[in-house]
């Protein structure tokens, strides 16, 4: 399976998304960490099932999620989400106007190669306001192995090359939860970064 818009693709995340890890708030430190960062009046693209809109909404974060699976964008309003596919936002802010103070990407660009990756942050990025953030977040290796749609291995150097690409002042970036070493072996051990525009 290397298609992400497929039926597949949101079962699979479903499938990750398992009872034990929902009692055990697995989610609790990316919670965090998306806390800390700041994040206001977020649109969140590629929002897959609305693990990251469930998230924002229990930090008190407003957010739209925006996915080019349809099937995902279905589930996520089942969750009670504000989700929308592309076309669907497209149209429905066809005014073009800043309306969102953050963007998030978690787990996208790693899916496209980095001309696709630029392209994808032109696309959304006049729907920010000047200043706001763009935020995006990527697997480290073990991470990357562990899904056959990971297409580009994306680094924080490969996250700032398309951040500044696409036209964004590269602030800063991290590895999380724990220091850039752990990523070789922890499959959610993430690059996380920050951009502005």
């Amino acid at each position: 399976m290397k298609d992400t818009t497929e039926l597949a693709y949101k079962t699979r995340l479903l499938n990750a998304d398992t009872r034990w890890k929902r009692l055990l708030d697995v989610q609790r430190p990316y919670r965090w960490n998306l806390e800390r960062l700041g994040l206001k009046n977020v649109l969140d693209v590629g929002c897959g099932i609305g693990r990251n809109l469930q998230n924002l909404k229990r930090i008190g974060v407003t957010a739209v999620g925006v996915d080019h699976n349809e099937h995902s964008v279905n589930e996520a309003k089942s969750r009670g989400f504000e989700a929308l596919t592309s076309e669907q936002f497209l149209s429905a802010y066809a005014a073009n106007q800043p309306e969102f103070n953050s963007i998030l990407l978690s787990h996208v660009l790693e899916h496209m190669p980095a001309t696709d990756a630029i392209q994808v942050l032109k696309d959304y990025l006049p729907y920010l306001k000047p200043g706001g953030i763009v935020v995006s977040i990527t697997p480290q290796e073990a991470g990357y192995r562990t899904d056959p749609t990971h297409v580009n291995f994306v680094d924080l150097a490969g996250i700032q090359q398309i951040m500044e690409a696409a036209t964004l002042t590269f602030e800063n970036g991290y590895s999380f939860p724990f220091p850039r070493l752990v990523g070789k072996i922890f499959p959610y051990n993430e690059f996380v970064a920050v951009g502005r525009k």
